[in-house]
């Protein structure tokens, strides 16, 4: 799979490190149960279909990009700086 850097052009996903889904997680409060705790912690979604993904572009710029791809398909859809992408869910 190729990621393409909004600042250094197209790379191949292994000069990326995935960090996870492009969205915010609600934390718990702190006084809440292990249970919660829990499936924060070690639970999230795993669509098939289009996501909206955080990769960090650790053997390039150092820049945090939102990959946009179909996880069936594997096609990279599009790629964002998440800094532009602050406050449309990323």
């Amino acid at each position: 799979m190729r990621i393409t850097c909004p600042l250094c052009g197209a790379r191949d996903r292994r000069e990326f490190y995935y960090s996870g889904a492009a969205v915010a997680l609600d934390r718990p409060a702190p006084e809440a149960g292990a249970e919660v705790w829990d499936d924060y912690l070690h639970n999230r979604d795993n669509p098939a279909g289009v996501t909206r993904d955080m990769w960090y572009h650790e053997l390039g710029c150092g820049s945090w990009v939102v990959v946009t791809r179909n996880t069936v398909s594997h096609e990279v859809i599009g790629t964002a700086l998440a800094r532009d992408e602050k406050g449309r869910g990323a």
